[in-house]
C-alpha cells in the first residue's frame, strides 16, 4: 500500500505547509495508505462522491485537517464519521488523544474498523449506531462534518459535551439563518473562516460551548 506517486506525496506535503500544520513522514505515509484504502473500497461501497485521489487530498485530508487547531478536550467523538472524515485523520495527526467515530451504516463502519486496523492506528475506536440513541458515562468534544443544521447537532450532542470540551460543526458558507436559530439556546457560539489550500470552496468551522 506504500507506491504512491511523487506527485501526490507532493500535493499533500504542500497542502499541510500551507496549513502550517506539521506532520511525520510516517503520519503523512498513513495518510496516503488511507486514501488509498479508501479509493479501492469506494469502488465497491460508494463511501464517497470524491472518486480522485488527487481531489481527496483537498476536498478531505486538508479540509479535515483544517480544524486541528480548535481541537479541545481530552476525548473526541466524531458523530457521523461516514468514511473517517474527520475523525480519522485527526486521529492520525493528534496519536495523543482518543478518538470515537460514530456512524449508523454498517458499511460505513466496517470501512472505518479496517482502515484503524491497516494504519494500526491505536487511538481510534467505532461506534456503530445512530447519534441521538447513543449514550455514554463519558464526556467528549464533538465534531461533525455532515449534520444538516446547526440546532440538530447542537440538540442531538450537547448532553454528550465535556465541561472542558465543545460542539465543532464543519460548514461550507457562513450559515447565517442557522446562526440565526441558535439566538436563545443556552450556546456561546463562535464562527471561524477556514482556508482550505487547493480548494475553492467556502468553510467555515462553528464552535460552539453549552452553558
Amino acid at each position: 500500500m506504500q507506491n504512491h506517486s511523487i506527485n501526490l506525496a507532493n500535493t499533500l506535503n504542500q497542502g499541510l505547509y500551507d496549513l502550517q500544520i506539521e506532520l511525520s513522514a510516517s503520519t503523512q505515509l498513513k495518510i496516503l495508505n488511507y486514501l488509498e484504502l479508501l479509493a479501492k473500497w469506494n469502488q465497491v461501497y460508494n463511501l464517497t462522491a470524491v472518486r480522485d485521489m488527487p481531489q481527496m487530498i483537498p476536498k478531505h485530508v486538508l479540509d479535515s485537517l483544517a480544524v486541528l487547531p480548535y481541537i479541545c478536550g481530552t476525548r473526541i467523538l466524531d458523530v457521523g464519521t461516514g468514511a473517517g472524515l474527520p475523525g480519522l485523520l485527526l486521529a492520525m495527526a493528534r496519536p495523543d488523544l482518543p478518538f470515537f467515530l460514530l456512524d449508523s451504516s454498517a458499511k460505513k463502519i466496517r470501512f472505518v474498523k479496517q482502515a484503524i486496523i491497516e494504519l494500526e492506528l491505536k487511538n481510534a475506536f467505532v461506534i456503530n449506531t445512530r447519534t441521538e440513541q447513543f449514550n455514554s458515562d463519558k464526556k467528549f468534544t464533538v465534531i461533525s462534518r455532515a449534520y444538516a443544521s446547526l440546532s440538530l447537532f447542537y440538540r442531538e450532542t450537547a448532553r454528550l459535551c465535556d465541561l472542558e470540551g465543545c460542539l465543532l460543526a464543519m460548514k461550507g458558507v457562513y450559515p447565517e439563518k442557522e446562526i440565526a436559530k441558535m439566538a436563545k439556546m443556552p450556546v456561546h457560539l463562535e464562527s471561524f473562516p477556514l482556508q482550505i489550500p487547493q480548494l475553492q470552496a467556502e468553510r467555515h468551522l462553528i464552535v460552539m460551548r453549552p452553558f
